[in-house]
């Protein structure tokens, strides 16, 4: 197959409520929209690549750069065999995972539409219906955030996952814990705690007493370019650690187990380049009975189709952070909206390729900028 030609959409997506991390607050979410061609069909894919680079040095800025000036020139009427093939004729770019990740998921839509095959289906999925929660940021106060923990738990979900930072973490955790004591909970810290500069301090106030919370498990605790603490602090843990910034490849993904460093990974494909990456951190997972999740990037309709096809695969034990699409926005870009089905999963679609169709005239109200290449 051969991609003809490829449009850039810079979009901003206004969000329902805002939503805060360890590393700021936010109450709009960029990302870019890839429209590419092959003869007849179109193939979207969804760039997770936020405005700032909070998360990830990555920002939607840095791709629309990456992807116009290098990535696209070099892959536009070249024969490609599948999506391992792009990722090689990609290989020439060193990093930029959203960026690649995003035309790879367009080419994953290509094929599956002219083969008559949903994503599903090609990644080797299992189910139709896929569990998930939701992710809570932080609130004003713990009484606050018990309150919007409840308003989720009423609309249907059954795991929560809350945003920490320090001196937001233990009194956060146990209201809710206190409040819900059967809940499936788990808390994600984004790489707000360092033990390098005073270990016992942070070990005994911050991260030890979550312990006894009774979580699914602590994701992110540390830096986001280490391993060997991680290592260190999950052999003082009971609770599960799950790596989600660290894990940037399959190698990555080999080490933190081979190392001990967490016993729970948190698959984004955005964040490892592509699905095909993803499905191979999935199956290193698989093999060494390593649970995994699907994080979630406040996607559109687009990117939460591709994240529910890659939640169906049978090494996703835990629920995904892959919430209703009225969750974090009052339009989404997409004709079909997914919704949560009362015993707090989602259907997986089931249509050739991704099984969405933009919503033309939403999308034209959060376009900031077009190109054709």
């Amino acid at each position: 197959m051969k991609i003809d030609a490829v449009t850039l959409r810079h979009l901003r997506m206004t969000l329902r409520t805002p939503f805060e991390t360890s590393f700021g607050r936010i109450d709009t979410r960029d990302c870019l929209l890839l429209e590419a061609r092959s003869g007849d069909w179109i193939g979207y894919g969804e760039c997770v690549a936020d405005r700032d680079p909070g998360y990830s040095y990555e920002t939607a800025q840095t791709a629309w750069h990456v992807l116009s000036e290098f990535i696209l020139p070099a892959i536009l009427g070249v024969e490609l065999s599948d999506p391992a093939d792009l990722q090689q004729k990609m290989d020439f770019v060193r990093g930029h995972q959203m960026a690649k990740a995003g035309l790879e998921m367009a080419l994953w839509d290509l094929i599956g539409k002219s083969q008559q095959r949903s994503l599903r289906s090609m990644l080797g999925g299992i189910r139709k219906q896929v569990d998930v929660g939701v992710s809570v940021g932080l609130q004003e106060s713990p009484k606050e955030l018990v309150k919007v923990v409840e308003g989720y738990l009423n609309q249907g979900y059954r795991r929560i996952k809350i945003k920490i930072k320090p001196g937001r973490d233990v009194e956060d955790t146990q209201a809710v814990r206190s409040a819900f004591p059967e809940l499936r909970l788990q808390v994600d810290a984004n790489s707000a705690y360092r033990l390098k500069d005073a270990p016992a301090r942070y070990l005994a106030s911050a991260l030890l007493p979550l312990d006894e919370s009774n979580l699914l498990l602590i994701e992110q605790p540390l830096a986001e370019d280490d391993l060997w603490d991680h290592s260190q602090l999950q052999r003082q843990l009971r609770t599960a650690v799950c790596l989600d910034e660290s894990i940037l490849s399959t190698r990555h993904a080999r080490q933190a187990l081979e190392m001990g460093a967490c016993r729970v990974i948190n698959i984004k494909a955005g964040r490892v380049g592509g699905l095909h990456e993803a499905v191979a951190i999935h199956d290193l997972c698989l093999r060494q009975q390593v649970p995994v999740w699907c994080g979630g990037m406040l996607e559109t309709g687009v990117g939460r189709a591709s994240n529910l096809a890659l939640a169906s695969l049978p090494g996703f034990i835990l629920p995904g952070d892959i919430s209703a699409s009225d969750r974090y926005y009052l339009e989404d870009i997409t004709q079909e909206s997914f919704t949560l089905n009362p015993d707090s999963t989602i259907d997986v679609p089931d249509s050739p390729g991704l099984g969405i169709h933009l919503n033309q005239q939403a999308l034209d109200r959060v376009t900031l900028r077009t190109v054709s290449i």
